[in-house]
């Protein structure tokens, strides 16, 4: 009799109780095996780099790297590991730049044992998952985006200076390193960002590196 695959989960997430309790939930199935657990991102994706699971469960808010600077990464050096979000973000920036960074799925934390436990079967299968409220959020998004898009200055419409700032925070500069890279005020630099958030409708800066990103500013 053949014996069953068993799949090899690495769980990512800072807060101890719910790890454990993610691990206890993810063993009490027979095919699945948890065989690493990170605490922040830098973990994460040295986990991904040493046991190329099948599946990463990332939170998106850790200390050290981010759940999105880790996604990238695990993405670009185990691209065959699946790796499903676990987040209490559920605003379209958040969704659409962890969607582009390449995860496979994306839950929130309130959702039920049931929902996560089909996410897992969902992604590990080789299916996009996307749980209820996301789906609504990305349809959302797409109904609203040409709207958003015709409201949008075009990219060559932006001083050099402007997109010098947009590239610098695309990168995870902070103010203070940007002011100092141009040879500018912090004020200077805020106002910039204000006026750029401003012009192409997006307020968040999560959803500037995505733009940055998609004009090719900086690459993924």
């Amino acid at each position: 009799m053949a014996q069953e695959q068993r799949y090899r989960l690495v769980i990512a997430e800072d807060h101890t109780i719910l790890r454990e309790g993610l691990k206890a939930l993810l063993s009490s199935r027979p095919d699945l095996e948890v065989v690493g657990e990170a605490a922040d991102g830098r973990e994460a994706v040295r986990w991904a780099q040493e046991l190329t699971p099948d599946l990463m469960m990332l939170d998106l808010s850790m200390p050290r790297s981010n759940g999105l600077e880790a996604l990238k990464e695990i993405k670009r050096i185990s691209p065959q590991t699946k790796v499903l979000v676990l987040t209490v973000h559920k605003t379209e920036d958040y969704v659409f730049t962890a969607l582009q960074a390449g995860a496979d799925g994306y839950v929130l934390k309130d959702s039920s044992a049931s929902e996560l436990m089909l996410a897992v079967r969902s992604v590990l299968n080789g299916e996009r998952y996307l749980g209820p409220a996301i789906a609504s959020t990305v349809v959302s998004g797409y109904l609203g985006a040409k709207d958003a898009t015709a409201l949008r200055p075009a990219f060559d419409e932006l001083s050099t200076r402007e997109r010098e700032v947009l590239k610098l925070i695309a990168e995870g500069y902070r103010t203070k390193d940007i002011a100092e890279y141009l040879c500018i005020s912090p004020k200077t630099v805020e106002k910039h960002r204000a006026n750029l958030m401003d012009r192409l409708k997006l307020h968040t800066v999560s959803a500037l590196t995505t733009y940055a990103i998609e004009k090719g500013l900086v690459t993924k």
